[in-house]
């Protein structure tokens, strides 16, 4: 690998841990800042990994942090914020915690890496990601992405995937995990288009991107083989942690009620800027770049949401024997 001493921002994540991980194997020496470090065990393990206890959203820590590598990515992104203000840091086009990490973050990034001389910089962004987008997350990751392209004199990559689906994902997961308390599946915007991407298929491209010159100045859709409704989704979850459960879509009205009442409760499940998300299909006709397979889901999802549900299966097919 050309590029060794690579900065990882948001490596703690579901997808951060996967790129690490093979950045690592690869024999990269890779910084993982964290603001907690017991919450990165798992990459505290890897030999040439180094997870340091910092904020990168506080002055002066990407400018400290920089210097030493000669690539940053960065993966930090929220899908909840508090509602945008018109007074706020974001003022009406995207809440502050949106600002904060899709558009200020990505800022102090090129300015550290300009300050340290770093020049190879890979950042994540969002399929529908544009500044005049119906919701404040995709028009707040528009904004992040167009910064760091327009960075002229740093080499930048940005990468706009689907949804992510793997081990440990909180898409999948969460319907699998609803469908155990609830004997009704009640879905928002349940025509919504999707088009899930293997996590192991993203961390494959951005670890092909880093050292490949034409990747510079570009942005890649990372998108599944497959094109499949919300609705459909929510009902392949079910199945495939063993459950069958009805799958009810609910109108405009009933979704943004669901969406006003998910989002004021803890972990905010749906809000009503989920919602103006999926007004945009989330769904690509570009293939997987670097010659990459897409992943379908049915290679992989049944063997993490299989074990979900193991004891319900084993009460139903007793109760089928009459035992």
């Amino acid at each position: 690998m050309k590029h060794v001493n690579i900065l990882v921002l948001g490596g703690t994540g579901f997808i951060g841990r996967q790129i690490v991980a093979l950045l690592a194997a690869r024999g990269a020496r890779v910084t993982v800042p964290t603001r907690r470090r017991d919450r990165a065990r798992h990459l505290i393990l890897l030999p040439t990994v180094d997870v340091v206890e910092a904020d990168v959203s506080r002055p002066g820590v990407l400018e400290a942090l920089a210097p030493g590598h000669d690539a940053v990515i960065n993966l930090v992104g929220v899908l909840h914020s508090r509602p945008a203000d018109p007074a706020g840091l974001g003022g009406e086009r995207y809440g502050e915690d949106f600002f904060r990490a899709h558009v200020e973050l990505p800022q102090h990034v090129v300015n550290a890496c300009r300050v340290a001389g770093v020049r190879r910089v890979l950042h994540m962004s969002a399929l529908g990601a544009a500044q005049d987008a119906p919701s404040e997350y995709l028009r707040s990751k528009g904004v992040g992405e167009r910064a760091m392209l327009a960075a002229e004199d740093l080499e930048v990559t940005a990468f706009r995937p689907s949804v992510v689906f793997g081990p440990g994902d909180a898409f999948l997961n969460t319907f699998a995990a609803l469908s155990a308390w609830t004997p009704l599946m009640a879905v928002a915007s349940p025509e919504a288009r999707f088009q899930p991407v293997y996590v192991g298929d993203v961390a494959q491209a951005f670890v092909h991107a880093l050292d490949d010159r034409d990747a510079i100045g570009r942005c890649y859709d990372l998108v599944g083989p497959r094109v499949l409704t919300l609705r459909e989704l929510v009902r392949y979850a079910c199945q495939a942690c063993g459950r069958r459960r009805p799958v009810l879509g609910l109108g405009p009205l009933l979704s943004s009620l669901q969406a006003r009442v998910l989002e004021k409760l803890p972990g905010a499940l749906l809000t009503r800027d989920n919602l103006r998300s999926m007004q945009v299909d989330n769904v690509s006709d570009a293939p997987l770049p670097f010659g990459l397979r897409a992943t379908p889901m049915e290679a992989v999802v049944p063997g993490y949401l299989g074990h979900v549900a193991p004891k319900e299966r084993y009460g139903t097919l007793r109760l089928r024997a009459k035992r």
